[in-house]
């Protein structure tokens, strides 16, 4: 394709942040550019290690990855999620490691220098974890961020309570201020929250047909969502895996693919039980310069198909 959108992945890998990355990889639609890594379901220098990893295993080892925010803006993370992705964010499962090294650049000067390279609103940037790295490049770098086309988070929630509070999804929670920051700085941004993510469920039979069809990504990325599965079982109760990262990526490859409307979105910053929760007006259509565009429905069957084909066609 000709017109492929040069797409930057802010992502700290993690299980569904893994899915991600094969699906942007396998998109024709795109150019993944560059991956910058950031705090979260794991430490810092493990989340960085983990996207070298998973870049190689599709053959993309030529993507570059920097480093970025190794915690939050203000208040430490007080646990992370090891619990769900396993203590090296992988579900246990040991890639093997990639040739190559980490750009020496900090993220926010890799990704700075990728926007000012680009025309402006060119490049779409899809962070899949807490917002550090994105309020830092606003802060150092503002005439670099103004040059965003989209950015596409995974965070947040309108209408479906939290996810590792009752009241806040786990990105927004693990950096209040950062989310804040740019829910409300006029970036055209759209946040893609468990209102929509909660509804799209990747069946043991949909990993079942990548597992067997997508050669050795696909068996990989089947093995790397064993654990996912189990911990969807123990907290929804369901066969299957949301796939909260890799529907983000599904709307930066295919705008459009979520129908959103425009709301104003501010983050509870205090050290209370609303810490992270994103505090959605929903009452009208927003025209305010920074107001969000906020995914509230998705065709679930449809998001999914489209992961499990693009995983499926790295066996062709």
């Amino acid at each position: 394709m000709t017109d492929r959108i040069p797409l930057v992945i802010d992502t700290d890998p993690g299980i569904d942040d893994a899915l991600a990355v094969l699906l942007a990889l396998a998109s024709p639609e795109v150019d993944l550019e560059l991956v910058t890594t950031v705090h979260g379901n794991v430490e810092l220098a493990q989340t960085t290690e983990n996207a070298l990893r998973v870049l190689h295993l599709a053959g993309r080892s030529d993507v570059p990855v920097a480093a970025g925010a190794a915690g939050p803006l203000v208040h430490p993370l007080p646990t992370r999620a090891g619990h769900v992705h396993g203590t090296a964010g992988l579900g246990g499962v040991e890639l093997p490691p990639s040739p190559a090294s980490v750009d020496p650049r900090p993220a926010v000067v890799a990704l700075a220098e990728l926007l000012l390279a680009h025309e402006p609103g060119t490049v779409t940037v899809a962070p899949i974890g807490p917002l550090t790295n994105i309020a830092l490049l606003m802060a150092v770098y503002p005439e670099a961020a103004q040059r965003i086309g989209r950015v596409v988070w995974m965070g947040g929630s309108a209408h479906r309570g939290g996810n590792v509070t009752s009241a806040a999804e786990f990105n927004a929670w693990a950096d209040p201020e950062a989310a804040h920051a740019v829910l409300t700085s006029g970036l055209p941004v759209t946040m893609v929250g468990l209102d929509v993510t909660l509804p799209t469920v990747l069946t043991e039979e949909g990993i079942e047909r990548f597992r067997s069809t997508g050669g050795t990504v696909g068996e990989t990325a089947a093995a790397v969502l064993r654990q996912y599965v189990d911990a969807a079982r123990d907290a929804y109760g369901i066969s299957g895996v949301v796939v909260h990262d890799a529907l983000a990526l599904t709307e930066a490859i295919v705008p459009g693919t979520l129908r959103t409307v425009r709301r104003d979105v501010v983050v509870g910053t205090t050290l209370g039980a609303a810490r992270g929760q994103t505090l959605v007006d929903s009452r009208s259509v927003s025209t305010a310069d920074t107001a969000v565009e906020v995914a509230e429905t998705v065709d679930s069957d449809a998001a999914v198909e489209f992961l499990v084909s693009r995983l499926a066609s790295y066996g062709a």
